[in-house]
């Protein structure tokens, strides 16, 4: 099938080009992140099947530092698919990325577990991850630059915001097979085996991704520019080693792309994980409820894209991260409420406290997990954190053993190295939730929406993806009006990716570290709250507004 034309510039609406050129870059692009999504929706299961050899805690944190893996290489695939695609072009190069991250990912349904290959399982695993990463870092910047290259003046925003649905859809798309397929298997058959279909069924969304990429043509701002022989021989050199170039990266980073970073992980992947690990909702009903929130807002980006033509990218992204930071506190605590009043109440009334001798009792970050704890005041913390029970550390007298209070009474605390069986049923006996506790929302179906409590806890997470909607639907069009075409593949790739690979991915493990290492459920919202507030204050002073840039500039 011949290839479409480029579409010229004109004054009227969006033209059937256009239109092709903005699915065709948003399906290929929906379809990545429904790869690179899989593993974080399953990394309980996969940390299971490829980390099984070590202690229960530590192969879930591995499994989420395996997740962050992909998201730690993200920079560099900018800067590698970066220069490609200033150099070779924006078309070839997001063909490349995508077929690295199908193939990738396909391989990954494959690929025997530890039972069965050993070590080699998670080697294998981590470097289909970094690939996968790799390969996500070229892609992004690719779609966006090529569409809002498409794009004529003042509807920038409205065309990019497209491509800014792909990641929650892809979200979205994920979860929907995931659940999709857990319901036919059964879940002990799901994780055993039926984990790897979702993955299996990428090589499909793969052709599909190709074949429709093969249709488009360069992009005409970069085909013009290779005409007048204006292309950058060094776009590295030029959009790093040059201080004007790079001062506006590291702008666009500070001041913009770290806020909607730990934005956006904060409303859908630690939203998720807060559920699932800390308020102890089951996996089926966590999934359907960040489903629906994501069903729920996922227009929203579209709607802030489209204003952001009107009134600016800069007042949109900074609101939606000043909001954020203000309201991610009691918006966690009103989800504890309806998802596990149990659990709420329990926090509120039960007094537990770890008494020990200062001398004995350390630090218990630990975001990598490979720490382990043998100290008793140590382990006793640990234990009552990764229960989601919530204490306090009192000191006691030097040389004093350990001590584990529970409403003022000593519950028996003697050996380091066990559950701690007594100490979990006295908490519980004072109004801690059991595992299946009647209390916990628990959702029957997909369209089991109507209890009060569930609709309560998909309106708040609805909330937190309307955040996400602020920061995310802009951010394209602003980074893409930032550089010059020359060096727009690698410039703005490489501050997006930092931003959302490192300052982002690295969210889920580090704000679980810092609630185990506090013994408060919220602590580890101080981590968005605070990377949010420095994107509001930098970006007010130093980023500017670019909506009336003429980005066909070299």
């Amino acid at each position: 099938m011949a290839t479409l034309a480029a579409t010229s510039k004109r004054s009227g609406g969006m033209t059937r080009d256009e239109r092709f050129v903005i699915l065709a870059s948003s399906l290929g692009t929906v379809f990545e992140w429904y790869d690179f999504y899989l593993y974080g929706s399953l990394a309980a299961i996969i940390g299971a099947q490829f980390f099984s050899a070590y202690p229960e805690a530590t192969r879930d944190i591995f499994a989420l530092l395996a997740f962050a893996a992909g998201f730690l290489v993200r920079p560099f695939g900018a800067i590698v698919f970066g220069r490609v695609g200033d150099i070779v072009g924006r078309k070839y190069t997001f063909l490349v990325t995508i077929l690295i991250m199908g193939l990738s990912t396909f391989i990954v349904g494959l690929l025997p577990n530890a039972a069965t290959i050993g070590i080699a399982a998670p080697i294998i695993l981590i470097s289909l991850r970094l690939l996968q990463g790799l390969a996500l870092g070229g892609e992004y910047g690719g779609a966006a630059t090529y569409v809002a290259e498409h794009a004529p003046p003042g509807k920038r925003g409205y065309y990019t915001s497209f491509i800014q649905t792909t990641a929650t859809l892809g979200l979205f798309m994920s979860l929907m097979v995931i659940l999709a397929t857990r319901t036919i298997v059964g879940e002990a058959a799901f994780a055993d085996w039926g984990w790897r279909i979702p993955f299996l069924v990428s090589v499909l969304l793969l052709g599909v991704s190709v074949w429709i990429r093969l249709r488009l043509n360069e992009s005409p701002v970069f085909q013009k520019m290779k005409e007048e022989g204006k292309s950058s021989k060094a776009p590295l050199t030029e959009a790093f080693a040059n201080w004007g170039n790079a001062k506006i990266v590291l702008i666009a980073l500070l001041g913009a792309v770290m806020g909607q970073g730990v934005v956006w992980y904060t409303g859908q992947f630690y939203a998720l994980f807060f559920l699932q690990s800390i308020l102890k909702v089951d996996g089926y009903t966590s999934n359907l409820l960040i489903a629906w929130s994501l069903l729920l807002g996922t227009g929203f980006f579209i709607i802030f894209g489209w204003l952001s033509d009107k009134i600016g990218r800069k007042p949109i992204i900074l609101t939606g991260c000043l909001i954020a930071a203000l309201s991610f506190f009691p918006i966690f605590r009103m989800i504890t409420t309806y998802a596990n009043p149990a659990l709420e109440k329990a926090i509120e009334t039960v007094k537990v406290q770890v008494v020990a001798d200062p001398a004995g009792c350390g630090d218990l970050f630990n975001p990598v997990g490979t720490r382990v704890f043998t100290k008793p005041c140590d382990t006793a913390r640990d234990f009552l954190s990764k229960s989601s029970v919530k204490y306090s550390t009192v000191n006691g007298p030097a040389g004093s053993g350990v001590k584990v209070m529970v409403n003022d009474r000593e519950v028996p605390y003697a050996d380091a190295k066990t559950s701690n069986p007594q100490v979990l049923a006295a908490v519980q006996e004072a109004g801690y939730p059991k595992a299946g506790n009647p209390q916990i929302i628990k959702m029957s179906h997909p369209f089991d929406v109507f209890n009060p409590s569930t609709a309560a806890v998909i309106g708040l997470l609805f909330v937190l993806v309307l955040f996400v909607t602020m920061v995310y639907g802009p951010i394209a069009a602003l980074l893409v009006e930032l550089f010059p075409t020359r060096i727009r593949y690698t410039s703005m790739s490489l501050p997006y990716h930092i931003g959302n690979g490192w300052f982002g991915g690295l969210l889920p493990a580090t704000a679980f570290a810092i609630v185990a290492s506090t013994g408060d459920i919220y602590a580890g919202l101080w981590y968005p709250i605070v990377f949010a507030s420095i994107t509001v204050v930098v970006g007010l002073i130093f980023l500017p507004e670019t909506r009336k840039v003429d980005i066909s500039k070299t």
